[in-house]
């Protein structure tokens, strides 16, 4: 009767979905505890809001966050069990400035990210949608670790109110103002959304295994930066065929490899010196300079699948 019900598909499904219950319940765990060292630093940022004292701050908090991810990746690689088979020349420095891009097809793309260049590049900053900093516990960290939150708005909205017209640009100068004090990975994921074969359908996307790259957040970031991004590290990841992208597949120990290339690229000067919003022949120029790590993207992807 009992090997009835657990055959071999079942005892195993089982195991996975064990494997990844445990796994949330010590990354929860993990949250929690680092949370309460973050949030007592963040009130001391708070109320002394001197420039010196909250670059040390900043830097704790950074620690902190790093602390949080070093725990997560010791937790993920006891029950996941996840190899990650990684191509990588590059000749990483903790006190460089870099900006960050990966196709994305998975919310475990960011798990790898951080197992990947935890504490090898500086913390890794992503932009937000707005919205998410109502998440519990994560949308706070997440403020206190200066990530910016971008408010995204549609034709319709500015049409019926013209003055929010470039907000969304301002937004990201304000946040990558506070980036150029300190050494900062801006993390930006090109596609813009998570890859499906429906989104590619829609956009009649002429790459094979991606979306279309939105190339203006990239442009506004590198221009508020005004050259302190010189470097692009350009992450492929290539997960197994017709496997479950889910987390808790990936938590739970059903993908079992992940091929991962890891491309250093300099980024061009003229990039941070045009008006993206303004100028149409800088604008054909940057997306041209997109457009062409894209294209090297779907190569390498087509040779892996």
């Amino acid at each position: 009767m009992l090997t009835q019900i657990f055959n071999a598909g079942s005892h195993m499904e089982l195991l996975h979905r064990i494997r990844a219950f445990f796994s949330l319940l010590l990354i929860i765990l993990n949250t929690l505890i680092l949370a309460c060292f973050l949030f007592f630093f963040t009130f001391f940022k708070l109320v002394l809001p001197f420039k010196p004292v909250r670059k040390v701050i900043n830097a704790i908090l950074s620690l902190i966050a790093e602390t949080w991810i070093g725990i997560n990746n010791l937790i993920i690689r006891l029950f996941s069990r996840v190899t990650l088979n990684i191509e990588d020349n590059t000749r990483l420095d903790y006190k460089q400035w870099y900006l960050v891009t990966a196709n994305h097809q998975a919310w475990s793309d960011i798990l790898i990210l951080q197992m990947l260049f935890n504490r090898r590049i500086p913390l890794l900053k992503f932009f937000l949608k707005q919205e998410l900093i109502k998440v519990p516990i994560l949308g706070a960290a997440w403020w206190a670790l200066d990530f910016p939150f971008m408010k995204r708005y549609t034709r319709a909205e500015i049409e019926a109110n013209p003055s929010l017209k470039g907000k969304d640009i301002e937004t990201t100068r304000k946040a990558c103002e506070k980036f150029k004090e300190m050494p900062t990975s801006v993390m930006n994921f090109f596609e813009g959304t998570r890859f499906t074969q429906a989104k590619h359908d829609k956009q009649q996307s002429p790459y094979q295994y991606l979306l279309k790259p939105k190339a203006g957040g990239t442009a506004f970031a590198l221009s508020a930066m005004q050259g302190k991004l010189s470097t692009l590290l350009d992450i492929t990841l290539v997960y197994p065929p017709n496997q479950s992208l889910d987390l808790i597949s990936f938590l739970g120990g059903k993908i079992h490899t992940v091929n991962v290339v890891i491309q250093e690229r300099p980024i061009p000067e003229w990039t941070s010196q045009g008006d993206y919003e303004n100028d149409e022949a800088f604008r054909a120029r940057f997306q041209d300079w997109v457009s062409g790590i894209w294209q090297e993207k779907d190569q390498l992807l087509q040779r892996y699948h």
